[in-house]
């Protein structure tokens, strides 16, 4: 298959690519590199444009003829999210409003979308089911429940045949070097700790030190960035027309912010400062994925998302092999 990838350039993104060539498929990267990085694109072509932008989309698709999209264009911070909604709605709505429109006249009928367990918001119960009502609590969680709702509606008004991937904490790097985390500003835990490990950040804030939870931290479930690849590939294979479906990714299980501490000490040999900080409004105590519809449908298990090898992964890609792959990618 030729396949569209969205955002190609990014962290997801990026290692969706590598999947999709190993499994015999040719990813053609499009992203406007606001967060990508062209070094990253190794595995394809990389064309250079906005999703919002239709006259730059339906000229890529006219020259590369995709079979299928994997939409991962985004902006994906909470906070700022929050603060800054309209641009979150412009780029992650309106954004997948413009991809559709352009596939439709184009007749590209298959498209993964990039979801997340934020359209969740705190859950009645745990694990998260697929089932589990959709609340999400920020701006950002609320865009891509619409990108949901937007396919939803163009698969039984169009026929369109889509699949929504609801991560959870993505985390680890390519475990042969050649991609990794490189976001900035960073705000994912574990390579916030490991910056705390390498000492190029001071200390780790700790928001909460008193839930409900065996060590008072919150509980979170964590996936390999390669698992999460792994399942894009899949499910590129198995879109049905006028068909949509959904599906939780992450490890299945769940570690605290404790945990993910006293594990990267060891598996740094490095002293990490923390500082207690006080909750964050609406996080729940622990969120925790029930992965088995996506392990049934889509032939997939998190191979790699043992906690330790996400972060061995992410710490090697941090102080070994990123310089080699970035200076690689350039030439």
């Amino acid at each position: 298959m030729r396949v569209l990838v969205a955002g190609g350039a990014g962290y997801i993104g990026s290692h969706t690519c590598k999947a999709l060539a190993r499994a015999g498929h040719l990813p053609i990267a499009y992203d406007n590199l606001h967060t990508g990085h062209a070094w990253a694109v190794k595995w394809g072509p990389l064309v250079q444009g906005d999703i919002g932008d239709p006259v730059a989309l339906a000229a890529a698709i006219r020259e590369h003829r995709p079979d299928a999209v994997i939409n991962f264009a985004a902006l994906a911070y909470v906070g700022e999210s929050m603060a800054e909604p309209v641009r979150y709605y412009r780029t992650n709505v309106a954004g997948m409003i413009t991809l559709i429109e352009v596939m439709r006249a184009h007749d590209v009928g298959s498209i993964v979308f990039s979801s997340s367990c934020a359209t969740y918001g705190v859950p009645d119960a745990l694990p998260v089911v697929e089932g589990t009502c959709q609340r999400p609590i920020n701006t950002y969680g609320r865009t891509k429940l619409m990108g949901e709702q937007i396919l939803r509606d163009a698969c039984a008004a169009h026929g369109l045949g889509a699949i929504a991937l609801r991560y959870f904490n993505a985390g680890g790097a390519d475990p042969e070097g050649e991609l990794g985390e490189e976001h900035d500003p960073e705000t994912h835990i574990i390579p916030l700790l490991l910056q705390a490990a390498q000492g190029t950040r001071p200390d780790i804030s700790i928001f909460g030190t008193d839930y409900d939870t065996p060590d008072g931290t919150c509980v979170r479930d964590y996936v390999h960035v390669t698992d999460l690849a792994a399942a894009h590939v899949a499910a590129v294979t198995r879109c049905k027309a006028g068909t949509f479906q959904a599906y939780n990714l992450g490890g299945g299980q769940g570690a605290s912010i404790g945990e993910l501490i006293a594990r990267t000490k060891v598996l740094t040999g490095r002293e990490i400062r923390t500082v207690r900080a006080a909750r964050r409004a609406g996080d729940p105590p622990v969120l925790v994925a029930d992965v088995s519809l996506a392990r049934q449908a889509l032939d997939w298990k998190p191979a790699h998302s043992a906690i330790d090898d996400i972060i061995g992964s992410a710490w090697t890609w941090m102080t070994d092999s990123r310089g080699r792959a970035m200076r690689a990618g350039a030439r």
